[in-house]
C-alpha cells in the first residue's frame, strides 16, 4: 500500500512513475558505499549500482548545492519525458540531502573509451557508421521534437554512451526553463535557440571527424582544417584510423566527410539541419 501511495504522489507531481524514487541508503547499499566509481567530471560522479532486485544502473550524483529542490524536481519530471531510444533513459532519483539520478546501464561506457582505449577491440566500420546516424536521430529528437526545447548537451565522445549492442545513446541532457510570459528572457529567445543548434551541429561534425580518423578531440582544429580544404579528397584514405585497415566502404566514407564539412563549415549561411544529415545518412545506410 505504501509502495501504491508512493507512485501516486509522484504522478501527481508530474513526474512519470515509471521513475523510481531511492533513499540514499538503497543507493548506497547499491554501489558499495560509494565505492563503484565510473567517472567523474565538472558535471558530477557517476556510480556502478546493482539494486537488490538485481538491476545494474548508473548513479549520477547530482550538484545539489547550485539547484533548489524544485528545480531539482522539475529536471527528474522533463528527463522522465524523454523517450527515445538513443538517449539513457531515466529510471530513478533521491531528493534527499544528497541528491541522485539514475540511470540506465552502459556495458559498453563512452565512445571515448571505445575509440581511444588500446585495450578494446577497435569498433568496425558499420558500427561507427550506426553510431553517426543514430546520434543524428538523438539531436532530431531533442531539439526539434521536445517540449520544452533542449537546452544544454554536448555531442562529444564522452557523452555518447554505447550499449552492449554498441547502439548510440547521448548521455547528460538538460533543459531550458522557459517561461512563456516573460519573452524579455533571451535564453528563450528563437535566436538563442538557433544559436544552440548550429554549435551542436559543429560539435556533431567533428564528432563524425574523431569516428572517421580515430584521432582525439584535442587535433579538432587540425581536422576541421582538413575536412574544409579544397583538395582534403586526395588524402581521404590517409586520413581513416589506421585500426580499421581496409575494412570500410569508400562511398559511406565519402558521404560521412561530407556531412562533417558541411557541419564545420563557418560562415551565416553554412548551416546545415540535422534532419536533413539523418534523413541523409539514412539513405546511405538503407542503400
Amino acid at each position: 500500500m505504501h509502495r501504491r501511495l508512493r507512485s501516486l504522489h509522484l504522478s501527481r507531481s508530474g513526474i512519470s512513475p515509471v521513475v523510481k524514487k531511492y533513499k540514499n541508503k538503497e543507493i548506497e547499499r547499491a554501489t558499495n558505499g560509494f565505492s563503484m566509481v565510473i567517472k567523474t567530471g565538472p558535471d558530477g560522479t557517476t556510480y556502478k549500482a546493482q539494486f537488490e532486485n538485481g538491476h545494474i544502473c548508473d548513479v549520477k550524483r547530482a550538484k545539489s548545492s547550485e539547484q533548489g529542490n524544485s528545480d531539482f524536481l522539475k529536471e527528474v519530471q522533463l528527463l522522465g519525458r524523454l523517450h527515445h531510444r538513443h538517449v539513457v533513459r531515466l529510471l530513478g532519483f533521491s531528493d534527499e540531502d544528497n541528491r541522485f539520478l539514475i540511470f540506465d546501464h552502459m556495458e559498453n561506457g563512452s565512445l571515448k573509451e571505445c575509440l581511444h582505449d588500446p585495450l578494446r577491440s577497435p569498433l568496425s566500420w558499420r558500427i561507427r557508421l550506426k553510431i553517426a546516424i543514430d546520434v543524428a536521430a538523438a539531436l532530431e529528437y531533442l531539439y526539434y521534437f521536445c517540449d520544452p526545447p533542449v537546452f544544454h548537451v554536448s555531442v562529444t565522445s564522452k557523452s555518447v554512451m554505447l550499449d552492449s549492442d554498441y547502439t548510440a545513446k547521448l548521455s547528460d541532457v538538460g533543459f531550458l526553463y522557459c517561461n512563456t510570459s516573460n519573452n524579455s528572457n533571451a535564453s528563450c529567445s528563437r535566436e538563442n535557440i538557433e544559436q544552440k543548434r548550429k554549435e551542436l551541429v559543429f560539435q556533431y561534425g567533428v564528432l563524425v571527424l574523431e569516428l572517421v580518423t580515430g584521432q582525439a578531440v584535442s587535433e579538432e582544429k587540425e581536422l576541421v582544417r582538413w575536412v574544409q580544404a579544397s583538395g582534403f579528397h586526395g588524402s581521404l584514405h590517409k586520413m581513416v584510423d589506421a585500426d580499421l585497415g581496409n575494412t570500410y566502404n569508400s562511398k559511406e566514407l565519402h558521404s560521412l566527410l561530407v556531412v562533417a564539412r558541411l557541419c564545420t563549415k563557418s560562415g551565416n549561411d553554412s548551416f546545415v539541419s540535422v534532419p536533413l544529415v539523418h534523413r541523409y545518412l539514412q539513405k546511405r545506410l538503407d542503400s
